[in-house]
């Protein structure tokens, strides 16, 4: 069997576990195994869905010590519906949550670890896997040693397929409650933004930006496209007021959206590792030998403060 744990959010499976499902239900296909979908928490409504991507069994572990993501909690459920199911692949998506809790699942297993991988395949009946090495310049193909392979995959880089299957719903006992450390509380930052790792639409912006206020223009035009606004490392830390959580790069987060508009950007490997393996990339800067302009799909040398008030307009002229 091949194990994918998934999330919920809101009574909805979120697109990167349903990405994962799907590329579970491709390597099934391909070798002759089934596909369970993992679900962890206290209330898991909504469960149901991942039938409709693949899943011939669905189990699901619920307990009130799983209402807030522990690592000890989560890791010890999903280490035993591994070892309960029979699974040799565990499959999840590179969330926070999913890179948090795999590698501790890995250890609990003693199982080999491929971290945000770009592409998947069986070989020999074992896992085969391949992720971006050296900054996001090379791309190393993984091959597993161990009886169990465990490995997270990158948001936005898998396609969502449909594929009804049977979806038998399974209820396994919640981990006993002995764990080192105890979720009490989490607080949150309001906002209704989508994350930067489920994004189709990436505007980020870097220094070339000159502060804080500049980036409304961003914000203007990834309104437009219906896309977010991301920023480099070093307009995160300029003190402008951008939150960390809207940086992209090798100590940001790593992206993989379908249109990648970097504006003020010198193109740095730091961030060029945070968002390479987007589909398109359109880079805006006056510096006509910025190395972001090797990377990029399409560029456009020039004032920023003066195209991307014309892009957005061009945009909007062609939605309306």
């Amino acid at each position: 069997m091949i194990l994918v744990y998934s999330e919920l959010k809101d009574g909805k499976i979120r697109k990167p576990s349903l990405e994962a499902l799907s590329e579970a239900r491709r390597l099934a296909d391909a070798s002759g195994k089934t596909v369970g979908a993992l679900f962890v928490g206290a209330d898991l409504a909504g469960v149901e869905e991942a039938a409709a991507y693949g899943a011939d069994t669905i189990v699901k572990i619920e307990g009130a010590s799983l209402a807030a993501y522990s690592s000890d909690a989560f890791a010890a459920a999903i280490a035993d519906t591994v070892k309960a199911k029979g699974a040799t692949v565990l499959l999840a998506a590179a969330t926070s949550t999913g890179k948090d809790v795999a590698p501790r699942v890995a250890a609990r297993l003693d199982a080999g670890y491929a971290a945000d991988v770009t592409g998947l395949c069986m070989a020999g009946g074992k896992l085969q896997a391949v992720r971006p090495v050296y900054a996001g310049k090379a791309n190393a193909t993984v091959d597993f040693t161990s009886a169990i392979q465990v490995a997270t995959t990158r948001p936005n880089v898998f396609a969502v397929t449909a594929n009804a299957k049977a979806g038998a719903v399974e209820a396994l006992p919640a981990p006993a409650d002995s764990f080192k450390a105890v979720v009490k509380e989490i607080l949150a930052k309001v906002g209704g933004k989508l994350d930067l790792t489920e994004a189709d639409v990436i505007v980020s912006g870097g220094r070339g930006m000159g502060s804080g206020e500049n980036f409304k223009l961003l914000e203007d035009l990834a309104e437009a496209l219906g896309g977010v606004v991301g920023a480099s490392r070093a307009a995160v830390d300029a003190g402008w007021g951008i939150p960390h959580s809207q940086q992209v790069g090798q100590t940001g987060k790593v992206v993989s959206p379908t249109l990648y508009i970097a504006v003020g950007i010198s193109g740095a490997i730091q961030h060029v590792a945070g968002m390479s393996t987007s589909k398109v990339i359109v880079a805006i800067n006056k510096d006509p030998e910025a190395p972001i302009f090797k990377l990029a799909s399409y560029g456009i040398v020039g004032d920023l403060f003066t195209v991307v008030p014309e892009l957005t307009a061009a945009v909007k002229a062609a939605k309306a």
